[in-house]
């Protein structure tokens, strides 16, 4: 941010400052066909991922073509039986169902056989994802993805609801409807803006910050009911993250993602409670289940003895496939290195991988292709299939790929901070300032500050099962000014803060609301003792 105008345009957000949705290469035609669609009364199927971009993407556009067309069907692909993506078995559902055009969401730029296959049963397809095209693409009767190479729109990188939501936007625009109609699917936009871990700049800062406004203002019945069983009254990109984000996975983790579309998309309030009930159990199911596979795949490489190697490769039949993401994640935190976690399903062993910064799993992935069935991802994340037997050839593969490929820097976490601050720095006028640079994200981080020579101001103490985090109180050397502070996974240095011991810190400033009150508190990354 160079200029006064940059800096007015990422202070001051502006709807007026979105694209036209006509830029954006096949536009017009996708526009022409639901419009056709609609005169000949054909029934319009809409078909997304069953992850929160996918799920939210789905619930927007069936909404909004609802609102002026009657036919229009939504499918979500079941997880286990039917894989990421257009599955045949969506589009026989289409075809048994006389559904004539499958809208599709976050997904179908890579499925050129199924798109084939659809044309020979009658059906068109109109593609909106937003993930990197092959060197060809589906024969579709529109595909809208701004990372064409052809297409020139000029913000790369909306999420997959907001490749939808231009879709939506352009429609509007031909019925001659005001632009504010469109507000209501703002807060749709802001969750899968935030759970996709798109960049929050450009064209996506603007989307997530009226999102976010409309999430605090006038929030969609479902996500009003998850904010009450949260008990957040307020919702910053953070908590959508982390509270909204992962109870919508869940459905499709546990038992299948039509659970969160219908969700969002209720109007009843008996529709509501149940479904929103349904989902938090899952999203607990989810948890434990999380917590149990960790703890079994960490007993794993210390019985196997492999807690100095260069790559983590871990599996149990048993271990249900909705979860091993993110233990992957899990065990990537732990002993950071690349890592994948499998399970058996269907026969074959189905994998999740993770890496670290600056490590191409994928490539690490592909020059393991002999022993895999089938791979895909990309530089940080990646899922693979392979035989039983192939399992340990993989395993020692991987390992050498890795060992030999990556740096010893890469295997080493860093924190790189912003800004040095004295505790004293953090004003009220400082904090409301830095809120105005929010909503945070990849492309616009939060700011990472250091403090040093801290020292424990006398309710320091360990919190969550087993103590394993820490509730700081702490203070400079003057004892003039104090804050709280929240350390995850940080417990076992409780005793030593407590009895004195001065710590550098690295950390976030953020809001806390507990019991109605909100207050200024430090959220922790990291907690070292000072040097001299």
């Amino acid at each position: 941010v160079n200029t006064f105008e940059e800096a007015r345009d990422f202070f001051r957000p502006d709807l007026d400052h979105l694209h036209d949705p006509f830029l954006m290469c096949d536009m017009e035609k996708a526009v022409e066909r639901i419009f056709t669609a609609h005169q000949n009364h054909e029934r319009i199927l809409v078909y997304g991922d069953y992850d929160v971009d996918g799920t939210t993407s789905v619930a927007m556009m069936a909404s909004y073509l609802r609102s002026f067309h009657s036919a229009v069907d939504a499918y979500i692909p079941d997880r286990y039986k039917e894989g990421y993506g257009i599955s045949f078995a969506g589009i026989d559902y289409a075809f048994e169902n006389g559904c004539t055009l499958i809208v599709a969401l976050d997904c179908g730029i890579k499925a050129i056989d199924k798109v084939s296959y659809a044309a020979e049963r009658g059906i068109d397809f109109i593609i909106c994802d937003h993930h990197r095209p092959g060197e060809t693409w589906p024969k579709a009767v529109a595909v809208l993805d701004p990372k064409r190479p052809d297409c020139d729109y000029p913000y790369k990188e909306l999420s997959g609801c907001g490749v939808g939501f231009k879709l939506i936007q352009a429609l509007h625009q031909e019925r001659n409807r005001s632009f504010n109609e469109l507000e209501q699917y703002l807060d749709l936009l802001a969750v899968s803006i935030g759970s996709d871990l798109v960049p929050i700049t450009g064209e996506n800062r603007i989307l997530c910050h009226f999102g976010l406004v409309r999430l605090n203002s006038e929030p969609r019945p479902a996500f009003r009911a998850m904010m009450a069983a949260a008990n957040k009254r307020y919702m910053n990109i953070t908590d959508v993250v982390f509270t909204i984000g992962p109870r919508i996975n869940a459905a499709g983790r546990i038992e299948h993602g039509q659970l969160a579309v219908n969700l969002l998309t209720a109007t009843e309030d008996v529709d509501i409670e149940e479904l929103n009930q349904t989902i938090n159990e899952h999203n607990a199911t989810r948890k434990s289940l999380d917590q149990a596979i960790t703890e079994e795949a960490l007993a794993q490489i210390v019985e196997n003895k492999e807690e100095e190697r260069s790559s983590t490769v871990v599996y149990r039949e048993d271990w249900h496939k909705g979860v091993i993401g993110i233990v992957a994640s899990r065990l990537t935190e732990n002993y950071y290195r690349p890592t994948v976690v499998f399970t058996k399903s269907n026969g074959v062993l189905a994998g999740s991988a993770r890496s670290v910064k600056g490590f191409d799993v994928y490539n690490a992935l592909n020059a393991c292709a002999d022993e895999l069935e089938q791979f895909g991802g990309h530089m940080y994340a990646a899922g693979m299939t392979l035989k039983p037997e192939n399992f340990e050839a993989f395993k020692a593969k991987f390992e050498e790929v890795v060992a030999s490929t990556i740096t010893k820097e890469q295997l080493t976490p860093v924190i790189w901070f912003d800004e040095e601050l004295q505790l004293q720095d953090i004003t009220d006028k400082f904090y409301r300032i830095m809120k105005q640079m929010a909503p945070f994200g990849p492309g616009n981080m939060s700011p990472v500050f250091l403090s040093r020579k801290l020292k424990d101001a006398g309710r320091t103490r360990t919190v969550g099962g087993e103590g394993l985090h820490l509730k700081l109180h702490l203070t400079n050397d003057n004892r003039d000014c104090a804050f709280d502070g929240i350390a995850f996974g940080f417990g076992h240095l409780a005793e030593d803060i407590s009895n004195g011991m001065l710590v550098d810190i690295v950390y976030h400033i953020e809001e806390n609301e507990w019991q109605g009150n909100v207050s200024k508190q430090l959220r922790v990354l990291d907690i070292k003792p000072s040097s001299n």
